[in-house]
């Protein structure tokens, strides 16, 4: 078959996930509140219409994005034509996570399969009603020799990273990330890790203290905390922190009331064993709003921390979790001092009006990605590379990018033959002198 008609199959195919989609709107959304209460209004900005947005983007410009580019052929080679063709790896494994579990496995899924790949995914069980959805799904869609969604626990999960695969995309944590990549390199499986870390978000004394306290209560809080982008701890110059953190609480009240737990816009953590880590996180600090919980219900309340050693267990990982720890920096040097020693993270965030200021931050700190004056928003741009540096992952993915990840680009120089330079050939004699002379001159 012809690639551009295998090209127009898979938008075909695409278009009518589209509509299942919407077909399943509710549904969707009723699946994701089952697993951890996640707000009808979540559930679509941040999932449902993720996934929509990246369909619609793909099914408009793949055919482009598939397309021979022409590039500029050396001199040497003259007379040609140079080109890098994309073509599809072959047998790809996705491992979605449990915090965005629609968006976070549908949306690598339509670009590996856009791209030619035979896509077998791997949702999480820790969302049993939505990987059942997503599965259902996929069967009405697509033909299982081109994406398969298979439900399992972390033993299934184990078994298909022992098989080969010619591609390995995973959404989770370091630890995790980590041994999908000792796995991957058995085989010398190409992967993408998009893993997490410590966010840092720096606000300093400038602009509004209310705005601030406003989007990043807003981003830390959505989702309860766990969002592999959020503020994982705040740094706010000493001079302005009492006012920023009355601010804080006041956001936090504004957007779930007196009591979080019966609001219907917080979601809950996801199980008991991840409500049991975060408790644990809360001994024997200073807790200067929230803390309270209810293990039956896996509800932690939203909770600011106030000056927490570097050396406590909040600080040592990534918090994942509605737990916001407040420290404080005067200099430049602070900031350097509590960033630096820690692995690159995901994203990181800076408050500031200063353009010195910011630009110092977004130099002067390796991260993934971020926000200037806001929180994770950085996301929600397919036009953005998203992905990790360091410990926060490897490869990048969103719009265009996510074709290219799935895509291996293979370089064809297709020489002309109505003229053939003997210059290149055997014997060379002197040949060397006028090589290094033409050079200079090239």
């Amino acid at each position: 078959m012809e690639h551009a008609q295998l090209i127009e199959n898979r938008k075909k195919k695409l278009a009518k996930l589209l509509n299942q989609i919407h077909f399943y709107e509710k549904d969707i959304m009723e699946a994701l509140y089952k697993d951890f209460k996640k707000p009808p209004f979540e559930a679509f900005i941040t999932e449902i219409n993720i996934v929509k947005d990246d369909l619609k983007y793909t099914i408009k410009n793949m055919q482009k994005w598939a397309k021979p580019k022409r590039v500029l052929p050396s001199l040497l080679n003259f007379p040609s034509s140079d080109y890098i063709y994309s073509e599809p790896y072959g047998k790809v494994l996705i491992i979605s996570p449990w915090n965005y579990p629609f968006q976070l496995a549908l949306s690598p899924v339509i670009a590996a399969f856009a791209t030619g790949n035979q896509v077998t995914l791997k949702p999480s069980e820790l969302t049993p009603n939505t990987s059942s959805l997503l599965s259902k799904i996929i069967r009405e869609v697509f033909d299982v020799q081109e994406v398969v969604a298979v439900l399992g626990d972390a033993e299934l999960a184990k078994s298909l990273l022992a098989k080969k695969w010619d591609y390995i995309f995973f959404t989770g944590s370091v630890g995790v990330g980590k041994k999908v990549y000792e796995a991957a390199a058995k085989n010398l499986t190409p992967v993408t890790l998009e893993l997490g870390g410590k966010n840092p978000c720096i606000v300093d004394e400038t602009g509004s203290i209310e705005l601030k306290a406003k989007r990043i209560v807003w981003g830390k809080f959505l989702n309860a905390g766990q969002t592999c982008i959020a503020p994982d701890f705040i740094l706010v110059k000493s001079s302005v922190k009492e006012e920023f953190v009355r601010h804080l609480i006041i956001e936090i009240k504004k957007a779930y009331a007196e009591n979080p737990q019966l609001s219907p816009d917080y979601c809950r953590i996801i199980n008991k064993k991840n409500w049991s880590r975060l408790t644990a996180l809360l001994e024997n600090q200073n807790i200067i709003h929230g803390g309270t919980g209810d293990e039956d219900d896996c509800y932690l309340a939203p909770t600011l921390i106030d000056q927490p050693s570097l050396h406590s267990e909040v600080m040592k990982d990534e918090i994942f979790g509605p737990i916001l720890p407040i420290l404080t920096y005067d200099t430049f040097d602070d900031l350097k001092r509590i960033i630096l020693p820690l692995p690159k993270p995901l994203s990181l965030y800076v408050f500031t009006e200063n353009e010195h200021f910011r630009e110092r931050c977004i130099q002067q700190f390796s991260y993934g990605g971020g926000c200037i004056n806001d929180t994770i928003i950085h996301f929600g741009n397919h036009r953005l590379p998203f992905g990790g540096v360091g410990n926060s992952g490897i490869g990048a993915y969103r719009g265009k990018r996510s074709f290219q990840t799935f895509s291996h680009q293979k370089s064809i120089v297709k020489r002309k033959n109505w003229l053939d330079i003997p210059f290149r050939y055997a014997p060379y004699g002197n040949k060397l002198k006028k090589l290094k002379k033409l050079l200079r001159w090239m």
